[in-house]
């Protein structure tokens, strides 16, 4: 594993993780950049990996077993099994933590205060604080791609756009064509069908600064910057580096 960030950073501690085929970052919005952040690896065999900051709990996913996805929120870890249940780890005093009920699920986000589940029969459930509407989900149908945010939710329909519940970071009611969308503290961005990406909100970082990427299969969306994957493994950044979490050129394509 390669990652990129402070040097000092615990939850940069990945080079001696293997057979990791699928990762998530989580860390505090409301004061980035202070070390209580963690990262979670998921590995081929279905187990679970977490380092960085454990203050309440969420890197202890030792016991985890036939995980197929992994999430990472503030303060929790979130891990979708292969029938469709998931498991969490982390403060449950929120609420975002309450997901074992869930059923079905195909997909999985974690937020600030909520996290978000998407069943295959394309509707939506989040739990967790629901101070500014983020929850309020129930009502969709036919999303094929969820996201959560800071105080907000963002979901892919079927045709191509993008629905938002919460706070509104920036306006993508023109968006068509959206097949995975990521949602950051304060901005969101979304990979269309012909790998262009779409980036809307907050741009004082240039993390929105995406317009020129092309054949584009993923993104992700942090504090204060964007990530993007090519299909030639290449990994694209723009936006906040002060800490260095933009320094992906030099990893292999």
């Amino acid at each position: 594993m390669v990652a990129a960030g402070g040097p000092r950073a615990p939850e940069c501690r990945v080079a001696s993780w293997r057979n990791v085929v699928a990762v998530a970052a989580g860390n505090v919005h409301e004061a980035p950049n202070t070390g209580r952040s963690h990262t979670v690896g998921l590995c081929r065999d279905g187990s679970v990996v977490a380092v960085g900051w454990n203050g309440d709990g969420q890197c202890e996913v030792a016991a985890w077993s036939e995980v197929v996805a992994v999430a990472a929120g503030w303060r929790r870890t979130l891990g979708r099994r292969a029938d469709g249940r998931v498991v969490a780890a982390g403060r449950r005093s929120e609420g975002a933590c309450a997901v074992e009920t869930w059923r079905e699920i195909i997909a999985l986000s974690a937020g600030d205060w909520h996290s978000v589940g998407l069943r295959a029969d394309g509707t939506v459930v989040a739990v967790g604080n629901n101070r500014r509407g983020q929850c309020n989900v129930a009502a969709w149908r036919g999303v094929r791609a969820v996201a959560a945010g800071y105080l907000s939710t963002f979901g892919v329909t079927g045709d191509g756009h993008v629905v938002v519940a919460g706070v509104v970071v920036g306006d993508v009611s023109g968006w068509r064509g959206v097949v995975a969308v990521a949602a950051g503290s304060r901005h969101v961005v979304a990979v269309t069908s012909d790998g262009r990406v779409l980036a809307a909100g907050d741009n004082a970082y240039g993390q929105c600064e995406v317009a020129a990427w092309r054949e584009v299969v993923e993104v992700a969306a942090g504090a204060g910057h964007t990530l993007g994957l090519r299909a030639d493994g290449v990994v694209l950044a723009a936006g906040d580096n002060r800490i260095g979490q933009c320094g992906v050129e030099s990893w292999p394509g």
